[in-house]
């Protein structure tokens, strides 16, 4: 296993930290898309059940948050976030007021990261 987490760069050996970053930004993209869309008004009963079980904000930035354990970085997060508020690809929930409102939740859990981390950066600037 180990071995697959090398990478081997001219002569050196390079370790690769998170292997499978792509497919942990993938999946914090769709988790987020997801959760922000809701559900539709003719979802099944399974669907709904499933949604309560698992769609709920808690849930949502647990996954999210084992996704930047994995390499996502906070940047990313927000910047997606940034993207379904202003970006015109993202219109039918920009329309959505239900939408906006679980983008504003999300909002509220991740901005505080954001400035906990450059709180730390500007704190590390000696004087």
């Amino acid at each position: 296993m180990l071995f697959r987490s090398l990478l081997l760069i001219g002569d050196f050996l390079v370790q690769n930290s998170f292997p499978m970053r792509e497919w942990h930004v993938k999946h914090m993209e769709k988790t987020i898309i997801k959760f922000v869309t809701g559900l539709s008004v003719d979802a099944s009963v399974w669907e709904k059940r499933q949604n309560k079980r698992y769609g709920t904000l808690n849930n949502v930035c647990k996954q999210i948050g084992y996704d930047i354990k994995h390499g996502v970085t906070t940047e990313q997060v927000i910047m997606l976030l940034q993207k379904i508020r202003n970006d015109s690809s993202f219109s039918n929930l920009q329309k959505n007021v239900d939408s906006m409102e679980r983008l504003n939740e999300l909002d509220k859990h991740f901005l505080p990261l954001k400035e906990q981390i450059s709180y730390a950066i500007g704190d590390s600037v000696p004087i």
